[in-house]
């Protein structure tokens, strides 16, 4: 069976105009991404990446090219794409169940069914008990995790993850970057993961686009298939897997990083 494409970039480039003339920050981006489908994306820092997903959230319009989602062309922010930033961005006046419907509140639709599906959410990861705590009343692994269900909860197409871990400790980080994996297969949900860790990229992508310097180019890209422990898939998990170091060293050479 054919799977169903859910984004598609065709002959994308952005070109940044200022004071000092143009700076081009991505050129000729082409890239299909399928229905439930987590792909990594990863290349060298200030290369574009987080420019990349601002074009494909619609947050701000490409210099040349075009991007579809579920076949629409992307012109502006649409409930169809959630976007998770590297901060959570709760409001600490709000408690974790309010900020958590803040986007049916947009779209005005919040009712009991809405408040219901919220709360469901809550208690399948973890926060039921939480549900009328302040932010700062929570771990920062849990202040992710209730920003994700916020993302999750208007039911978007597609989620766009930039560097969502990264404000984390790296234990934190490791806990959450599994639960969110598994939140995401559990609601089949297709995902862009902007990351600087290689070994995330490679624990939580089905495919890992790797892109060049600036201007950004794909310069390759890499269908992850590893043996998980026990043949269940977890991020964790899939960390010991055997075929883990080849993807490791072959997208460490490809990014040509020197220590």
């Amino acid at each position: 069976m054919d799977k169903k494409t859910i984004v598609e970039i065709r002959n994308l480039g952005m070109t940044y105009h200022t004071l000092n003339g143009e700076t081009e920050a991505i050129k000729d981006i082409n890239l299909d991404v399928y229905e439930g489908e987590i792909v990594g994306i990863v290349g060298p820092s200030g290369c574009g990446k987080s420019t990349l997903l601002s074009i494909i959230a619609g947050l701000i319009s490409p210099t040349k090219g075009e991007v579809l989602v579920s076949g629409k062309r992307v012109e502006k922010p649409s409930k169809d794409i959630g976007y998770m930033f590297q901060r959570d961005h709760l409001f600490e006046w709000r408690t974790i169940l309010q900020n958590v419907i803040l986007g049916l509140e947009i779209h005005s639709k919040v009712d009991k069914k809405s408040i219901e599906t919220a709360e469901h959410l809550l208690e399948t990861y973890g926060l039921k008990d939480f549900k009328n705590n302040y932010p700062r009343q929570l771990s920062g692994g849990m202040r992710q995790r209730a920003a994700l269900i916020r993302t999750l909860i208007v039911e978007p197409n597609l989620l766009l993850l930039d560097e969502p871990f990264s404000a984390l400790d790296y234990q934190t980080r490791l806990a959450i970057s599994d639960e969110v994996g598994i939140i995401l297969k559990k609601e089949k949900k297709t995902a862009l993961l902007v990351t600087h860790d290689i070994a995330e990229a490679i624990s939580l992508s089905d495919r890992i686009i790797i892109l060049t310097n600036r201007p950004a180019t794909i310069k390759d890209i890499i269908t992850i298939d590893l043996t998980c422990p026990n043949g269940i898939w977890s991020p964790i998990k899939c960390r010991e897997a055997p075929e883990f170091r080849h993807y490791f060293n072959k997208i460490w050479k490809e990014l040509d990083i020197h220590v």
